[in-house]
This record gives C-alpha cells, sequence and structure tokens, in this order.
C-alpha cells in the first residue's frame, strides 16, 4: 500500500473508532416509529431550556444532539422520541 493510501486508511479507522465509542454505551428504549413525537418538538423544548443546537439525527432508536448546553458546555446528547427525555449512558 503506497503512503497516501495508508494515511487515508488510518484516518478512515481512527474516525470510525472515534464514532464507535462516542456514544457506545447509550440505550434508547425501542419504540415503534409511530409513537416518536416530532424531532423539532425536542428542538423547541431544548431551545426554550436556553441550549443551542448545532445539529440533530435520528439514529435507530434516538435521537441525537450536538449542542451547547444553557452553561455553555458543548455535548453529543441523546434523547428517548418517544418522552423527549435525555437518555445518559
Amino acid at each position: 500500500m503506497n503512503p497516501i493510501a495508508r494515511h487515508f486508511a488510518a484516518i478512515a479507522l481512527a474516525a470510525s473508532a472515534g464514532t464507535a465509542f462516542a456514544h457506545g454505551k447509550v440505550q434508547c428504549p425501542a419504540h415503534p416509529k409511530s409513537e416518536w413525537r416530532p424531532h423539532t418538538e425536542l428542538e423547541q423544548k431544548l431551545v426554550k431550556e436556553g441550549w443551542v443546537i448545532r445539529r440533530m439525527e435520528k439514529t435507530d432508536t434516538c435521537y441525537e444532539v450536538y449542542a451547547k448546553t444553557p452553561d455553555g458546555k458543548r455535548v453529543e446528547a441523546f434523547f428517548d422520541p418517544k418522552t423527549l427525555e435525555r437518555v445518559e449512558d
């Protein structure tokens, strides 16, 4: 493998490992998609509480939120899509 290809392979491996460790322990309860509340409702709730939302994603069982908390901490947080309660690891 040439040095450039090896470099990109190492970056790809590191990036995938970082993603796996970022939220490996968080387990949201499994709910049917029909019971999920809209992600916009979660966004409105968090903004009202003082969060600054950078990005929101849906996983198989959670809403994943990249944001600043009211006290200014940058976080990756997970929320139950049915109850909109934060799920901690």
